[in-house]
Parts: C-alpha cells; structure tokens; sequence
C-alpha cells in the first residue's frame, strides 16, 4: 500500500450533476483504504459531495453522502425491465424526462410561473427550477459549525455573474454556509443565481469545471497527494448521431482543461528545476538575483502526485446523463466510482510510487483507446 503520511490528501471534485454518484463511490472505496482528505475542492455537483464529507466527522461521511443521494435519486418502477443494451438508454431517457418535468426530491422542484413569463422579477427567480429543497437537504446533512471548525478545509468554486471572475470560497478564510455550496452549482438558466454579501454568483462550471488550478496555486510546502475525480471525459468516440453529438459536445465543454492544467504545471515544475540547476552553475554574487528568485518559484513549492480518475461514460449513458437521476443509475455510478479507485490503488505504479520533487500524474483505469 502506498504511504500518505509524508503527504497532505486533497480531494477534488468536478461538476457533473446526477453523475456525481461515481464521486461518492470514490470516496466510500477511499475511506475503506483508511484515506481521509485533509482538504476537498468542488465545483457544481462537486461542491455539493465536499461540503457533505467536509461537514462530517470522518465515521458518517459515507452514510451522509448515501443518504443524499439516496434521496435525489429516483426508483422509477420500470428499472428492473432494461438491465442492459439500447432499451437501458431508452429507460435513461425517460427517467431524465421525469427529472425536467418533476423535478428532484431533496435538490429542485419546477418553478411556477415560469421565469419566461415574468420581467423584471428579482434574479434568484429567473430560472427554471427553484433549488429551495436543496438547501434544506444541505441543512440536514452537513453540519455547517463542524465544517468550519473541525473538518476538512473546504474549498468551492463560483463565478461572478457581473465581472465573469472566477471567486473561490474556502474554509480557512470564508465562513462556510450552504448558499456557497448553492452558488457553487447554480448552473444557469436552470437553476437561479445565489447572492452573497450583495454580489450574486453562477455554478463555477461556466468558466472551469475543476478547481485543480486552485490547488496547485494554493498549495503550501508540504508535498500533495491529489485524488482527482472527473465526471466526463476530454476523451471518446467520433459521434455518429445528432444525440452522440449532444452527448460529445458536452463531455469536451465540461471535461474542462484538465490536461491543460496538469501540461502547464509540469512545465513549471520543470522550470523551476532548471532554475536551480542554473543557479548552482552561477557565481555567489548573482544567486540573490530577483530574476532567478522568480524563475525558481515558477512552479508550486512542493512535490505533487496527482491521481486522476476519470467517469469513462458507458453504453447505456445519453447526452442527459447529468440530469438522469434515476436510483438505477445512481447505483451504477456508485459502484463505477468505488471499482475505480480500488482498481487505482492496486496498480503496480499506484503501490511503488514515491513522492519526488515535479508532479506525478497517474490515470490507471485508462481503456486503450483513451491514451
């Protein structure tokens, strides 16, 4: 088994709606290996798994995050009859059909009368859906004191709505409450903007759907282990119909620059190193130089090791697959999730791996068509 005790674990998780199960299996299979983050970062659906292990103590976690999503997931009766093939897609359809007409119970219910039909109303009602059952779920599973005073740091992405920044709450300098876990996931026009301290805030997806940068930018001197649970994939298939389209589009949109933020860094990393390797082939007077001060400090100032796991999307998933809540599908999510990181763990490279100055990147449920 590899050894986190010279290093800090960070959780973190991106946005990705409904299939935000398969980061609760993740971290249920996580907690089983005897791995508790000591920081989570979320953005969306991502925010929403944080803040409820963060607000926990370390033995309720699991049953938390099962309880939520227990409780948005719905059983529909016809589950049993499409176990497999293209009538389980069909099945996924319908059960996404429910969600946009009903609803989500514990998450958001349609808005009545529909925003289109009104002007000039205040901007938490110009949505789709009203996310007022959400917050009362956030209340009832996440214990806020705890959160900001014992648990895990936290950190949640938003995004301004008026100067289109990128505004990042966290725990060690934000009293944590659950309209920042709100605005983290107020993807527009579904859902409404959450207003805080008179600024009003969009589901942070809109401009990154994962706060990796974040953590490299806030990383302090002791080496990281990063734990990156991704709910699409950069990666697939040509689409051979309007819906693979569909589907295809949005798994690029909110897969969301990962490896570009993982290039950019090593390219620091490596800077930096060249840096001090310049440095010692300098004379004593030009070490102090600012310039090579700020070469060397181009990349973070700790080793990283970063796995990635990634939701490969499966046969019976369509471009709903977000907003598909259907307790059949949570299920299948979960476990992909939990499988993911037990399979993780056990690779050869996982379990001889050591920290090293630079930064690591391990994907080891890669399919060969992936690399």
């Amino acid at each position: 088994m590899a050894d986190y005790s010279n290093e800090e674990c960070v959780l973190v998780l991106q946005g990705g709606g409904a299939l935000g199960a398969y980061q609760a299996g993740a971290f249920e299979a996580l907690a089983k290996s005897g791995v508790q983050p000591g920081w989570v970062a979320g953005i969306s659906i991502g925010s929403i798994n944080a803040a409820i292990i963060c607000g926990n103590p370390a033995d309720q976690r699991v049953a938390k995050l099962r309880a939520f999503w227990e409780r948005v997931s719905v059983d529909l009766p016809a589950a049993g009859w499409f176990p497999s093939g293209r009538m389980r897609q069909v099945f996924g359809e319908w059960a996404a059909l429910d969600a946009m007409a009903k609803g989500v119970q514990g998450f958001f219910k349609p808005r009545f009368p529909w925003a289109g039909f009104t002007q000039g109303g205040a901007l938490r009602g110009i949505s789709y859906y009203d996310t007022t059952p959400l917050r009362e779920t956030l209340l009832s599973l996440v214990d806020f004191d705890y959160l900001n005073s014992k648990g895990p740091r936290l950190s949640v992405g938003a995004v301004d709505i008026e100067t289109g920044n990128f505004t990042y709450f966290d725990s060690q300098t934000t009293t944590i409450t659950p309209e920042h876990i709100m605005a983290s996931g107020a993807l527009p026009p579904g859902f409404p903007a959450v207003e805080i301290a008179g600024r009003h805030y969009w589901d942070g997806g809109l401009v990154s759907n994962t706060p990796l940068q974040y953590v490299l930018e806030s990383a302090g001197k002791d080496p990281l282990c990063i734990i990156q649970v991704d709910l699409f994939s950069a990666r697939g298939k040509l689409p051979k119909s309007l819906a693979e389209v569909d589907e295809r589009q949005k798994d690029i949109r909110f897969s969301s620059r990962t490896r570009l933020t993982t290039d950019r860094f090593r390219q620091l990393h490596e800077l930096s190193a060249a840096a001090a390797r310049l440095a010692a082939k300098l004379p004593a007077e030009m070490q102090a130089d600012p310039d090579l001060a700020q070469l060397r400090a181009a990349g973070p100032p700790c080793p990283v090791t970063l796995m990635h796991l990634i939701h490969r999307p499966q046969t019976f998933e369509a471009a709903s697959k977000d907003y598909e809540f259907s307790h059949l599908s949570m299920t299948q999510h979960w476990a992909a999730g939990a499988r993911d990181i037990e399979r993780s763990f056990a690779h050869k490279a996982w379990q001889d791996r050591k920290p090293t100055e630079g930064l690591q990147l391990f994907d080891l449920t890669a399919r060969p068509d992936d690399q």
